[in-house]
């Protein structure tokens, strides 16, 4: 694992940007330090009021964030885990979870923020928590990428032109 090759992003100023955070509650340990890391940005980024909605587990997250791009977020951060056991579950779950979420910002135009981790082991999960002596803070990373997409399709939406490579 490794963060190499992450874009050097500084936080914008999101204050009036409508942002939720859709998490699910399996693999506690984890998922707080997920929670923790989004809580993060988004007080790096200064968003005021988020949303914070929890669900049963990373299956569930579509669904959610679908409902919440219909009533105007324009920022939905899905967080879970899928640790990867001895049966075809985690396949269909991770792909359920991926092609919906990715269905839901094309179709809704809502930035959604993929803090899905797919792990082989829990080690692997914990390592991308966010969490003390953790190696990456998925939560903080997949927060920071929804808010500065949200302001990117926001500044489109209003005419600005996008910026020349």
């Amino acid at each position: 694992m490794t963060g190499a090759g992450a874009p050097d992003d500084q936080p914008v100023d999101c204050h009036d940007l409508r942002v939720a955070v859709v998490a699910a509650r399996w693999h506690e340990q984890v998922m707080d330090g997920l929670l923790a890391g989004a809580t993060r940005a988004l007080d790096d980024y200064q968003v005021e009021e988020p949303g914070v909605v929890r669900v049963p587990g990373s299956f569930e997250l579509p669904v959610v964030a679908r409902a919440l791009a219909e009533t105007g977020y324009e920022a939905i951060v899905a967080l879970g885990v899928v640790i990867r056991g001895g049966t075809p579950h985690f396949d269909y779950v991770c792909s359920a979870a991926t092609d919906g979420l990715a269905r839901i910002a094309v179709d809704t135009g809502a930035a959604i923020g993929f803090g899905l981790l797919t792990c082989d082991t829990e080690q692997q999960a914990l390592d991308r928590a966010g969490l003390e002596g953790s190696q990456e803070d998925k939560g903080y990373e997949a927060t920071a990428a929804a808010l500065s997409t949200a302001m990117t399709l926001r500044n489109i939406r209003r005419g600005y032109a996008p910026e020349s490579p």
